[in-house]
């Protein structure tokens, strides 16, 4: 399912291809990164708890050496039992109908923070934002799982105590149009079946 502006929820097609780099946008981005010091734009990446463990087939990279394209760490199982036991809860995933409150949740915060959400990719056990904002991208991302984890909890989802994110997660500095369009392409179109995306329009 795919989203667009405005916030009225309409449902469109996944385009062949939907360039973010029109010309309005392009010297808005610009215009922060030059005058502000901020990047074009921050690819956000926020993991389930529990969920992308170090050593696990589906690959992880190591939280100091976690930028796009990083070469991931090699399965290794016996990382996986040491990680594993570490965990004070079961493994945390997102369900259609929890898909879909986060990726309004995050869609809510850029609204009220007037910051521009470019795309957004709720996964069942990981989202991938590509925002661009006149702030640190750790701020950023602590209010995204904070404004989710209170949408999840007011529709009735989950304890009080439940952990829901990893610890920290991704955050990218895409200082250009080719690293954003880059990003942008692996959002959209490389996560496989489409599951909660929402593209700006």
């Amino acid at each position: 399912m795919v989203y667009q502006l405005p916030i009225s929820e309409k449902i469109v097609k996944i385009p062949i291809y939907l360039s973010v780099f029109t010309l309005p946008i392009r010297y808005n981005f610009m215009d922060k990164a030059n005058n502000l010091g901020f990047p074009l734009a921050y690819h956000i990446t926020i993991t389930c708890y529990g969920t992308w463990l170090h050593g696990s087939n589906s690959g992880s990279v190591h939280r100091s050496v976690n930028t796009y394209g990083t070469l991931r760490i090699r399965p290794d199982p016996h990382w996986v039992k040491r990680e594993t036991a570490y965990l004070k809860q079961q493994p945390y995933s997102l369900d259609s109908p929890r898909r879909k409150i986060v990726l309004n949740a995050i869609r809510e915060v850029c609204h009220f923070r007037n910051w521009d959400l470019i795309t957004l990719h709720v996964r069942s056990e990981h989202i991938h934002i590509m925002v661009s904002a006149s702030a640190e991208p750790e701020k950023i991302m602590n209010d995204f799982k904070a404004y989710a984890s209170r949408a999840l909890s007011q529709a009735g989802y989950d304890s009080k105590d439940r952990k829901r994110w990893a610890r920290h997660g991704s955050t990218e500095y895409l200082w250009d149009e080719k690293a954003m369009e880059n990003v942008y392409n692996y959002v959209v179109y490389k996560q496989g079946e489409a599951m909660e995306l929402y593209v700006r329009e």
